[in-house]
């Protein structure tokens, strides 16, 4: 009996090691590839880092406006060393529309009047005073409509 105790023992020693040596593969495993994730996560901030400095040290380009006329089309102006070009830019070609100089101030880029449904919305609310307090459902008042 002691012969087959100990033939068991030494299988158990056996199959534990071996467990315990897939465990240390799996752990350096694990530790390689979480080393080179932490090395493109350095490399992508200090590439965003210089990247951001050289720009700034080059910046001679700076977009005026940019409006869409097509699906993939644009119109925009862009000022280069004091003169304005208004480019054509699509499908992956940039064809220049017209050259001038920029003029002494550049343009206020003032956001447009409200229109449409908004601004009419506005006004009819601060017209008929709902913008600040909850429609009573059972007053006669909540249920006219007015025409906008």
């Amino acid at each position: 009996m002691s012969a087959d105790t100990a033939s068991s023992d030494t299988l158990n020693a056996v199959g534990s090691s071996d467990a315990l040596l897939g465990m240390a593969a799996l752990g350096k495993t694990a530790a390689a590839l979480a080393f080179v994730i932490a090395l493109i996560l350095v490399c992508t901030v200090l590439l965003k880092r210089f990247n951001k400095r050289q720009a700034k040290h080059g910046a001679h380009l700076e977009v005026i406006s940019s409006t869409a006329v097509g699906t993939r089309e644009r119109v925009v102006i862009v000022e280069l060393d004091g003169t304005w070009l208004v480019l054509g830019v699509g499908n992956g070609r940039v064809n220049k529309l017209h050259e001038r100089p920029a003029p002494a101030q550049a343009p206020h880029s003032a956001p447009p009047p409200a229109s449409g449904f908004s601004a009419r919305f506005a006004q009819a609310l601060r017209q008929s005073g709902h913008a600040s307090r909850p429609a009573d459902p059972g007053s006669p008042r909540s249920t006219t409509h007015t025409s906008l």
